[in-house]
């Protein structure tokens, strides 16, 4: 809103003597005199004032007034106190803080890694402070900083996500958040953790994970990733050097008892029947079809492993990857300083948590750990919209739980002016025709941008990497016009040291000039999926 002009601060009623005004007047001078109102510096206040005479001197036609003035009561002022702003507020309080060297469930205020309405919270908030979490990478150090990508090929998934919370959100009255409110989560400030600033991007073996090209690239391969302030760099993807857009990749509320029954009933009938009623995993190749409730792995923060309340809630209790009612695992990067997420609440408090925090990302983070991961720190403030879910989510479903999210984006953002754009459409690499189908045509959109840049010297697991975690956008360009779907991938030519960019000339640049390290850590595939091939791709 505008600046509704200065505050009154001592009015006049030009009908009263100056001893009958509301804020009384003066006209000695003495430290004993007693302030009638107070501003602060930078203040812009409004003083009203009599005539010197306090209204002794009329407009009349006449001097008898002057004349019979009495000098001893001029002049008539007013004294204020002039204090100094409120106080900037205080550095964030950290609620939840991360030891490095010690595991999930060994910290002061232990992980957790599963969605249960019985997980119990960790640390308490009320709206409008500004508050601080801490948070390992996704994997808890799991991948390590070095040459090998042993670590990739044998990470144990069931562990993941490892998240920080939950944290109960309460009114400035001490009221918690309720079922049916809407928590609104403003991000005011990120990064990685101080002394811990690298991070890693992976393609996982296809027989433990897998990811978008599976079929194309099923070798567990790794990057590692420095950051320079906002950039970052890789030894093993030498050549590109860009700004991160940071963001965490997961922020979600604990779903009710009902929701979570929902989910783990459809998901459950997805990976049962989905290989036989749906035609789209023979073309993504995606496994498991679904990540159904397990014991193993489970950390369930503040309830220890082994008693009967862990069991119980270990064998309902929904996995992290995907993104659902609640928030969650959604891996949207524009999710920066300055973002809102407007969050479901279907438990008293909220229960919020945070994790997976990604220095940068790709549209649909294709490699499946494909942003840069790492350890990092967010700053939020937190609100309560009373009612929020009936006044602004409409469910699309069979009960009022089947709602999302709304993001509001913040302002701050890598700011490119060229991108090579590539597109792809709803026909696989064996030439089928699909209907409308946005996946294969993403996934032919990828495929094209790998291929095309695979040409100015790197190879195509280094570009399949790199797709992945720069900030590149992607966008479905086209859902109507059967049968295609047209999908488009964009992508920052200046985050290249060559021009990527088609010439008119005979000879396609080599490069990349900025070689670091010729080598990319990758171990084999040892299963027996066969692999997709592009007769016509390059080798």
């Amino acid at each position: 809103m505008s600046c509704l002009g200065a505050r009154v601060v001592v009015p006049i009623d030009v009908k009263k003597k100056p001893s009958e005004q509301t804020v009384p007047l003066h006209n000695r001078w003495h430290p004993a005199v007693p302030p009638v109102a107070e501003v602060q510096t930078g203040e812009l206040f409004r003083v009203e004032m009599v005539d010197f005479s306090g209204g002794g001197i009329t407009k009349e036609y006449t001097a008898e007034d002057i004349k019979f003035q009495d000098a001893s009561i001029v002049s008539f002022i007013v004294l204020l106190t002039i204090t100094k702003p409120m106080m900037a507020p205080p550095t964030p309080r950290l609620i939840v803080p991360i030891d490095l060297k010690k595991k999930p469930w060994q910290q002061n205020l232990p992980l957790h890694n599963r969605w249960h309405p019985e997980i119990p919270p960790v640390a308490e908030v009320k709206t409008g402070d500004i508050f601080r979490v801490e948070m390992v990478d996704w994997t808890a150090r799991a991948i390590s900083d070095d040459n090998s990508a042993l670590d990739v090929k044998t990470l144990d998934l069931s562990t993941v996500h490892y998240l920080s919370g939950p944290i109960r959100v309460v009114d400035r009255d001490g009221n918690p958040a309720k079922p049916g409110d809407l928590l609104a989560v403003e991000i005011c400030n990120l990064g990685p953790l101080p002394g811990d600033e690298w991070g890693f991007t992976a393609i996982f073996d296809r027989e433990n994970g897998g990811g978008f090209l599976t079929d194309h690239f099923p070798c567990a391969t790794k990057a590692i990733w420095y950051f320079e302030g906002i950039y970052a760099y890789s030894p093993h993807i030498p050549g590109v050097r860009f700004p991160g857009l940071t963001h965490p990749g997961i922020v979600g509320t604990a779903p009710s008892m009902e929701l979570l029954n929902i989910w783990n009933e459809r998901e459950r009938k997805l990976e049962e029947t989905g290989l036989q009623s749906l035609k789209l995993c023979e073309v993504l190749h995606s496994r498991p079809l679904a990540n159904l409730p397990s014991t193993k792995g489970c950390v369930l923060g503040k309830i220890k492993e082994g008693t009967p309340e862990w069991e119980r809630i270990a064998r309902e209790a929904a996995r992290t990857i995907p993104g659902r009612e609640n928030g969650g695992n959604c891996d949207i990067k524009n999710l920066s300083r300055g973002s809102k997420v407007y969050l479901p609440v279907f438990v008293d408090g909220a229960n919020l948590s945070t994790g997976d925090m990604h220095f940068s990302q790709g549209d649909g983070e294709v490699a499946f750990c494909g942003a840069i991961e790492m350890s990092g720190f967010l700053e939020l403030k937190c609100e309560i919209i009373r009612d929020g879910m009936k006044k602004y989510l409409t469910p699309m479903g069979p009960t009022a739980l089947h709602v999302n999210p709304i993001f509001e984006i913040g302002p701050v953002e890598p700011r490119f002016s060229e991108w090579l754009v590539f597109e792809g459409i709803s026909v696989d690499e064996s030439g089928r025709q699909h209907y409308l189908d946005a996946s294969v045509a993403y996934k032919r959109a990828v495929l094209n941008a790998i291929d095309y840049i695979s040409k100015f010297g790197y190879s195509k697991e280094q570009v399949y990497l790199l797709l992945s975690c720069c900030p590149c956008e992607g966008r479905i360009s086209g859902i109507v016009d059967a049968p295609n779907a047209v999908a488009t991938l964009a992508i920052p030519i200046a985050i290249f040291d060559q021009d990527i960019r088609p010439k008119t000339s005979d000879i396609v640049p080599t490069g990349p000039r900025l070689v670091r390290n010729p080598g990319l850590p990758q171990c084999s595939y040892d299963g027996n999926l066969p692999t997709t091939k592009n007769p016509c791709a390059t080798t």
